[in-house]
């Protein structure tokens, strides 16, 4: 909107204003224009009707004591008569003095009852705990906070202690042979329950009454009762005594393979690839070794596994163990070479894998020769027209073999059935 309107209505307003002297009065116009550039708009209704105070209730005396008496009703003569039966006189007292202090009117006005479905169930009965509501009670108190486990010396203390107190006193043993004193120990003692009772119901920590200036915590010792077994696996009985340190235990809870068969591919695996890696901290360069490795049956199937370390036995133990766990199935031809031509890039390296007849033999480089013959190919060629990066080449190499196209399942895709010819024609003789 201009500016020059509203500045018209205020000079013909004046101009209004001075003919009015000397003449005859006239009336003056208003100015109904605007000062801003916004569009009027009428009151905006509510969205939502407007609820009376009436039609919600609990508005007057009257409703507010017919809910008071409909929801807290006092106690009965009966019901106090019952209650006398249960508790005893201070309770009772302490119940009345309870509910006098109460004022019903005030819970209907101030209180609030939950409609909603995760309400309790109970209303006023707060004698039982429900878990899911309620907080859970704990049964047992929280242990202190200073506490260590024994030494190997007062476990010993704590042991003979006792057997002390199991010894009777109203007893004189001098004078009695060994056997007499066995036949009476045997008699008053029950050596059963109060070793069950020792080994079960004793705790191996004791308290700390003195400040310790150690930043170091105590040692655990050798022989506890209640961690055997809980630090260290136990040894397999079904290892036959091949791996008692546990070395190869959980790969063969992750791989369902014996110790056998994992000692047997974990000897037969490859190193391809080592690298000295360096990382840049704070604290200085801290160098490591990389190691790439493979794993393969010789039966079709093949996998890879990298590991860093410090120590270089360690980062190849590692590699090995993880490529036994990744080996994955390798779709073959006559259990001697691949389906068709198959290529794969890797960052700048790309993999040709060409099928070739019986008797070809393998011609690859060093690293591809190694993975073809642990997965038992035979007969293939592959190329690198582009970079030969030696960690490049091998995944290249692995995920080359891994995406083959399977002619049945592009048969089962079209609907129609696939027959070898060499297999028809020959009779099944295949070289």
């Amino acid at each position: 909107m201009s500016v020059a309107r509203p500045a018209r209505s205020l000079l013909s307003r004046g101009l209004a204003a001075t003919g009015s002297k000397a003449g005859i009065a006239a009336p003056t116009p208003r100015c109904h224009a605007p000062f801003h550039n916004s569009a009027p708009l009428a009151k905006r209704k509510p969205r939502f009707k407007n609820i009376r105070a009436e039609e919600m209730g609990l508005v007057t005396p009257e409703k507010i004591d017919e809910f008071t008496k409909e929801k807290f009703p006092q106690y009965t003569p009966e019901e106090l008569e019952v209650l006398r039966k249960r508790y005893t006189p201070e309770q009772m007292a302490a119940l009345e003095a309870g509910e006098a202090a109460i004022d019903p009117k005030d819970l209907t006005i101030q209180g609030r009852i939950r409609t909603d479905p995760y309400r309790p169930l109970y209303f006023d009965d707060f004698s039982r705990i429900l878990p899911i509501v309620d907080k859970q009670p704990r049964p047992h108190p929280p242990p202190p906070e200073k506490v260590r486990f024994m030494s190997e010396e007062e476990h010993a203390g704590d042991l003979e202690k006792t057997v002390e107190n199991l010894i009777p006193k109203d007893v004189n043993f001098e004078g009695m042979t060994e056997e007499q004193i066995q036949g009476v120990l045997a008699e008053k003692v029950n050596f059963d329950a109060a070793e069950a009772k020792f080994f079960d119901e004793g705790s191996t920590l004791v308290g700390l009454d003195k400040p310790s200036n150690s930043a170091l915590a105590p040692s655990l010792g050798k022989n506890l009762r209640g961690v055997t077994g809980h630090y260290k696996a136990a040894v397999d009985p079904e290892d036959k005594g091949l791996d008692d340190e546990g070395t190869f235990h959980d790969l063969k809870r992750k791989t369902n393979l014996n110790v056998r068969d994992i000692i047997r591919l974990h000897g037969n695996s490859k190193t391809l690839v080592l690298r000295h890696v360096t990382n840049q901290t704070r604290l200085g360069k801290i160098q490591r070794f990389w190691v790439l490795a493979i794993a393969g049956n010789g039966n079709g199937r093949l996998g890879i596994g990298e590991a860093k370390s410090v120590e270089l036995p360690a980062a190849t133990s590692k590699a090995k163990q993880l490529a036994v766990r990744n080996m994955q199935p390798i779709p073959r031809y006559e259990n001697r070479t691949i389906f068709g031509d198959v290529e794969a890039k890797v960052g700048a390296t790309i993999v040709k894998l060409e099928s070739r007849p019986p008797g070809f033999g393998l011609r690859a480089s060093h690293r591809l020769f190694e993975m073809f013959r642990s997965v038992g190919i035979h007969d293939i060629a592959a190329k690198m027209p582009r970079s030969r990066n030696p960690m490049n080449s091998v995944k290249a190499c692995y995920q080359a073999l891994m995406n083959q196209k399977d002619p049945n399942e592009i048969a089962i895709g079209r609907g129609k059935k696939l027959v070898d010819v060499r297999k028809v024609y020959y009779g099944g003789n295949v070289l």
